[in-house]
């Protein structure tokens, strides 16, 4: 018989052979190994080769380890087998009949859906708890009823099953069956125990109502509602995929995150997709949960979704979030057009507000020479007596030069062509103020014109004379004096835009042009 080393060294070779090669080589070895045991078997019992060798051999055996298995894994495959005596056999030893696996898969489970009649009544006198719930809260009578097990149904119900037992996904027994005799079974059953409609839906929502009690106790201790719980998944995580709405609801109310995950990267909105909850899907992407958010396999809600009609909906509101966020952009890339444009669109608004600008300068000169009137008023009270007395004589000079003109508010100054109507001259008549009390600047003189028009406004008699002076090339074309009373009030201007300076001739830059 080989040893272990040369098996090894041969296991290439062997490779290398094809499949009938390689079965005939397995046989050539098994009859080798068959016939050195039966050589072994013939030497003598008392040789001391043969006494050591079976020496060593109880040796190897003592020490060797032996394959063992749990309780739960013994009776559950007791149960599986149907073998009611070992079933019978272990429950007498002391093993708990309600053993389950990491499934939360009971033996009474397991006969129930393997229609083990003979070994449901062991597990049932021996204690077993006839609504058991394993990991996704079905019950041994939702097993049965699945199946379409009629006697198994009618047995469990005579030993107390609970007919409204709701399992995670919110169905109750007669909603998994789909034999017809076995619904009618259960729904004589309810009828026996007055069970209506509305304990129905009292019972299908015990479960909400438990979780939001827990909610409020959660949001009065200020505790954290994203706390990862099994498999870390958070409160938004099972009432997502139990299709709680209410309690949805209070947890989104009191700020629970839609983007946490559990330790397969699955957020509320996966759940939601998964167990085919509409109503979830809807509100979770409402609060913002991300259509396009991967799992660690990388899978989206849309992905894990096997209902049609959750598919269709989470396509829709992928198609919405979409068209949305495209019309947000395009709003936001108009408003970074317009801003930065908006230094050129004011150079534009400047140009052609030049009127608008003209009007506002105005106004300025109007306030200015408000001001200045005044102060013109308190400096007028503080000149001397001659000058008073110059100011009438020179009043009453300018009446007998002026004898036919009413009073005005004051008169010309200068005027080199003829007036208009009579053709006579209007003679100049010398400044009554001091020289140093008239404008000496531009913005004087339009700041005396504004005050003077402010305490003449326009529209006097009609039979006042205008004088208006030419002027080539400046931009005042005529002066009125005082008004003659002596005041020294600011003169009048009129003003005219400047003459465009004609192009500059072309010279000639030598005596080909």
């Amino acid at each position: 018989m080989a040893e272990h080393p040369e098996l090894v060294a041969e296991m290439p070779a062997v490779a290398r052979l094809s499949t009938p090669e390689r079965l005939k080589h397995a046989q050539k070895r098994r009859a080798q190994q068959l016939k050195k045991w039966a050589q072994a078997e013939k030497e003598p019992q008392g040789s001391k080769v043969g006494a050591e060798r079976r020496k060593r051999r109880r040796k190897s055996d003592a020490n060797a380890k032996r394959v063992t298995f749990p309780a739960s894994v013994q009776l559950l495959e007791a149960a599986a087998r149907h073998d009611a005596e070992e079933v019978r056999h272990f429950l007498a030893s002391g093993i708990s009949p309600d053993l389950c696996n990491e499934d939360g898969l009971t033996a009474l489970h397991q006969c129930c859906i393997d229609d083990a009649g003979a070994v449901v009544p062991v597990l049932l006198d021996a204690g077993a708890d006839v609504n058991a719930r394993d990991s996704e809260l079905w019950t041994p009578l939702h097993a049965a009823a699945t199946c379409g097990h009629l006697h198994l149904v009618q047995l469990l119900i005579q030993r107390g099953a609970d007919l409204l037992a709701t399992n995670s996904d919110g169905n109750m027994p007669y909603d998994l069956c789909e034999d017809e005799v076995t619904l009618d079974c259960l729904e004589s059953a309810m009828a026996e125990q007055g069970i209506t409609q509305e304990k129905i839906e009292e019972a299908r929502g015990a479960t909400e109502r438990e979780m939001m009690v827990e909610i409020q106790q959660l949001v009065e201790a200020g505790a954290d509602l994203d706390t990862p719980r099994g498999h870390k998944a958070t409160l938004l995580h099972i009432a997502a995929a139990n299709g709680y709405t209410e309690a949805a609801e209070l947890l989104l109310e009191h700020r629970a995150s839609v983007g946490s995950r559990d330790e397969d990267g699955w957020q509320p909105l996966h759940a939601a997709a998964c167990w085919g909850q509409v109503q979830l899907v809807e509100l979770l992407v409402a609060h913002g949960a991300d259509l396009n958010s991967k799992s660690v396999l990388d899978e989206t809600p849309l992905d894990v979704c096997g209902d049609e009609d959750v598919r269709a909906k989470l396509l829709e509101l992928k198609h919405k979030h979409e068209a949305m966020m495209r019309s947000h952009h395009r709003h936001k890339s108009l408003l970074q057009r317009r801003t930065s444009s908006a230094g050129s669109r004011g150079k534009v608004v400047r140009r052609v507000s030049v009127s608008e600008r003209s009007s506002l300068y105005r106004r300025e000169h109007e306030r200015e020479a408000i001001v200045w009137q005044r102060a013109a008023r308190r400096d007028s009270t503080d000149d001397d007596d001659d000058r008073q007395t110059d100011a009438e004589l020179r009043r009453h000079t300018d009446a007998d030069l002026l004898p036919h003109s009413p009073p005005h508010n004051g008169s010309a100054l200068c005027a080199h062509g003829p007036s208009s109507g009579s053709g006579a001259t209007v003679h100049p008549v010398p400044d009554p103020a001091p020289r140093h009390h008239l404008p000496a600047t531009l913005p004087d003189l339009k700041r005396h014109r504004a005050a003077t028009k402010l305490q003449h406004p326009p529209g006097g008699d009609p039979a006042t004379p205008t004088v208006a002076g030419e002027a080539g090339d400046t931009a005042l074309t005529g002066v009125t004096g005082g008004t003659g009373d002596g005041t020294g009030e600011p003169p009048l201007l009129k003003l005219t835009a400047p003459a465009e300076e004609p192009p500059a001739q072309k010279q000639r830059c030598c005596k080909v042009m």
